[in-house]
């Protein structure tokens, strides 16, 4: 490698890593830090290079307020970006504590040492449970390729005893499957599709998924009606259950809580001053009911009868067991 590019790369390293606004660099502290490294310079040379480094589309900026200093402009990401990466990186239940160490360290390596430490954010998670599966990005990785190629994949799949202890649900199971699409929903990481063993679409928690393989053979087809985001509305966190078409009342406050959960393009009445009613297709398990029933008398299932008495049952059911 030419000396003279070896020092080029080098002052670009130490523009990219050094220097930001706040913390422009003049020519003589370049040519300090290039001669300690071992590439001694003068001050033509150093300025030489800056423009070089300009006319190849790095955004070094130069303030003439007093001397000439330099520092490193626009970057691929912005410092508020990496804030929110980080912040999102801390606050995902899917990506591990390690995972997660390794991939803010990377991130603070897209900007300047001094804004990395901004980057040693203490985001507040309330005893945030994440996975201890170290394996998640891999798999993943496996199944979009699987997506791509229109392959099954078999895998096992981990579920906890009483005893808080891992073990391979069914027996060791080796579940044979098409996945179609991958889902984030409720911080955690899905893979939605044909499950040979269940004989229908189901989806499964990417974290636990072991021993993942690519197979040879080729993927059951999308069923011609399945639509994803319906799916996803209709199967409510991921609990299945019969699919129903269900109308529920509400007081006026909920309106952003249905909103949130069914889209903003979700069918709803006005009823009357304090009301609203909102017709909805979920899955009528006891996690649909779980939910209304959070909403402590403010919403109430008014149709059909069938989904009313099971919630109505349900809840008595729950009171009994309370007493």
């Amino acid at each position: 490698m030419e000396p003279a590019k070896s020092r080029l790369l080098y002052l670009l390293e130490f523009l990219n890593t050094q220097t930001d606004e706040q913390h422009p660099v003049t020519i003589a502290e370049i040519i300090k830090h290039l001669t300690q490294a071992g590439f001694p310079c003068a001050w033509k040379s150093v300025k030489g290079d800056i423009d070089q480094l300009i006319a190849g589309g790095v955004d070094v900026i130069c303030n003439k307020s007093r001397e000439l200093q330099y520092f490193v402009g626009n970057r691929q990401f912005e410092l508020a970006e990496l804030k929110m990466l980080v912040d999102a990186v801390q606050a995902s239940r899917f990506i591990s504590a390690t995972k997660s160490k390794q991939l803010i360290k990377k991130l603070a390596g897209l900007t300047s040492v001094h804004q990395a430490k901004q980057l040693n954010r203490q985001l507040y998670i309330d005893k945030l449970a994440k996975t201890s599966n170290e394996r998640v990005f891999y798999t993943a990785d496996l199944l979009y390729a699987a997506i791509r190629a229109k392959q099954k994949v078999k895998f096992k799949y981990v579920e906890y005893n009483s005893h808080k202890q891992k073990i391979y649900k069914h027996n060791r199971q080796i579940y044979s499957f098409s996945p179609y699409v991958m889902l984030w929903n409720n911080d955690c990481y899905y893979v939605l599709g044909w499950s040979d063993s269940h004989g229908k679409v189901i989806t499964f928690r990417v974290d636990r998924i072991a021993a993942p393989e690519r197979s040879e053979e080729s993927a059951v087809p999308v069923p011609t009606d399945f639509d994803p985001s319906m799916y996803v509305r209709s199967v409510f966190l991921m609990y299945d259950g019969s699919e129903q078409d269900v109308l529920i009342r509400c007081e006026n406050s909920l309106m952003k809580n249905v909103v949130d959960r069914f889209g903003e393009d979700v069918d709803t009445t006005v009823l009357d001053d304090g009301h609203f009613s909102a017709f909805i297709h979920v899955s009528a398990s006891p996690t649909f009911f779980g939910w209304v029933f959070g909403f402590a008398g403010k919403m109430e299932i008014t149709a059909p009868d069938s989904v009313v008495d099971e919630y109505k049952a349900l809840a008595l059911s729950v009171a009994g067991k309370s007493r």
